[in-house]
């Protein structure tokens, strides 16, 4: 485990057991120096140690990426989300958590949780600051049923697309998962005027090169989950991953991380791409993007429309008051559209992959807060 401490972190890394109800997790604290520790929590019978500390570090630039004051963590649990024993399972781990959360840390929501189980782990936990993504009846910001990620994601792809001349509303788009961030983002792409040709999910993909019907899909989504590609009649069915080559000009990989490779991003049709997902693009295949001109909005500014939703939830924790979807999402667009044109300008000035660029950003800022906090050795603020 020491193979993962570096010079930002982590910090902590707390291992958790239940023998009764055979849970297995891991928070993974990667870097508070500028505030304390946010990031999602997922469930999944694949989930490791390894996998969590990436996404946590992911979280550490992706907070720092767009200029929010929490510091990269990030929360597994290892047990099949569509169990029985889910709710307890979570609820054992919220248990043994009771140190870190919610003063070090607090629980969001990422692959396998759904707004009912934040629920869970509000009640838990036993006071309204020891989770956001709640449900509306509880006070909160439900960010799937409003779709926070998959509208920022909408966003930095349109401000992607005015950078380098391009309409959005001319454009074709394909998406790979329809969960909760991809159906968003489809969603917006449809408000905006776009063209969604292809979609996927765990059980197949759809394609039709003159357009799928987003309100369609977003029924069937509600009634068959993943399994709404097996009812939607107009459209070719897609084998696993086709989607990603597709022809279409822009591409949303927004399921899970490690999709996209160099010999991928060697052929890939698109003119953008913008990540939903986290880390689905390795370096290798990025510095192939980047030599082949291709825009590409790296994940840590693309969908933190999250983060910025988790930042106005975390400030009205303790108010009593719910924030206004409204406002939440015109600062989603605001943040996310000035973070993508800034990284693309800086790119083309650098000569550096959107990824080394952005990520440079906020590692100076997270190394100038950690100065002023005297953690680096032998320098200090003064």
């Amino acid at each position: 485990m020491f193979e993962l401490i570096d010079e930002w972190g982590p910090e902590k890394i707390v291992c958790v057991s239940d023998a009764r109800t055979g849970m297995r997790g891991v928070l993974v604290i990667d870097n508070t120096a500028r505030g304390m520790g946010k990031g999602g929590t997922r469930m999944s019978s694949t989930v490791s140690v390894g996998e969590v500390a990436r996404l946590a570090r992911n979280m550490t630039w992706k907070w720092a990426g767009v200029d929010l004051f929490y510091g990269g963590a990030k929360a597994g649990i290892w047990a099949d989300p569509h169990a029985r024993s889910k709710e307890a399972v979570l609820r054992a781990f919220v248990r043994a958590l009771r140190n870190e959360v919610p003063e070090e840390y607090v629980f969001g929501l990422d692959v396998g949780l759904t707004e009912k189980d934040a629920a869970i782990l509000l009640d838990e936990v036993g006071g309204r600051g020891g989770s956001v993504g709640t449900p509306h009846a509880l006070g909160g910001l439900p960010y799937d049923e409003l779709g926070v990620t998959g509208y920022g994601v909408a966003e930095a792809a349109d401000a992607a697309a005015q950078a380098i001349g391009l309409t959005t509303s001319s454009l074709s788009v394909s998406i790979q998962g329809f969960g909760a961030v991809g159906a968003a983002t489809a969603k917006r792409f449809a408000e905006l005027g776009a063209t969604v040709v292809a979609v996927s999910t765990s059980q197949g993909g759809l394609h039709n090169p003159d357009g799928l019907d987003v309100s369609s899909l977003l029924d069937l989504r509600r009634q068959y989950g993943d399994s709404l590609v097996s009812h939607y009649s107009d459209a070719k069915p897609l084998a696993a991953s086709e989607e990603l080559s597709i022809a279409a000009d822009v591409l949303i990989p927004a399921a899970l991380q490690d999709v996209i490779d160099a010999d991928l991003a060697r052929t890939l049709p698109a003119t953008i791409v913008v990540e939903g997902a986290n880390l689905p693009s390795s370096p290798q295949a990025q510095s192939v993007l980047f030599e082949r001109g291709v825009t590409v909005v790296p994940d840590f500014i693309a969908n933190a429309g999250g983060v910025v939703a988790a930042a106005v939830a975390m400030d009205f924790r303790h108010s009593g008051m719910r924030p206004e979807p409204a406002a939440v999402f015109e600062n989603i667009s605001k943040k996310l559209r000035a973070c993508a044109t800034e990284t693309l300008e800086a790119s083309y000035v650098q000569g550096r992959t959107t990824h080394e660029v952005a990520r440079s950003a906020a590692q100076d800022r997270v190394r100038e807060a950690m100065v002023f906090r005297g953690r680096v050795p032998g320098n200090t603020a003064f």
